[in-house]
């Protein structure tokens, strides 16, 4: 079961990105199962792993959109694999919109840890960054 880790500030540039990116890395160097869930509409964390947001039919946005609808999105299918042993759940511009969706959503604060239910099992640390 993995545990959560959540990185947040409504500050910008107090390093949000670089803190989620490198605890991540490292702890996959050593070992760990590691899931970075990009929660920042601006996508920096998508981008420092070389995506852009913007061009990537799948996204958080679009699985937290799904989930709103009663529909049960395919998470797996949105995990995208790095390089160095870390796998992403990418964000894009379209988070922002959420907001507005997530108001009138049944159990709305669970909506996230919904979709993260079917992967909890597969890592050992889900690193959430959100602005």
């Amino acid at each position: 079961m993995a545990k959560t880790i959540a990185i947040c500030n409504q500050k910008g540039g107090v390093g949000k990105t670089t803190t989620t990116l490198n605890l991540g890395v490292g702890l996959a160097r050593q070992g760990k199962r590691v899931l970075l869930v990009d929660a920042d509409p601006q996508s920096d964390l998508t981008a420092s792993l070389g995506w852009n947001g913007d061009t990537l039919e799948k996204s958080l946005g679009k699985l937290m959109y799904l989930a709103t609808q009663e529909y049960r999105p395919a998470v797996r299918d949105t995990i995208i694999h790095h390089p160095e042993g870390v796998d992403l759940i990418p964000s894009s511009l379209d988070l922002s919109s959420m907001e507005t969706q997530l108001v009138n959503a049944m159990s709305r604060e669970k909506v996230l840890s919904n979709i993260l239910k079917d992967v909890k099992k597969d890592y050992d640390l889900f690193f959430t960054i959100f602005l």
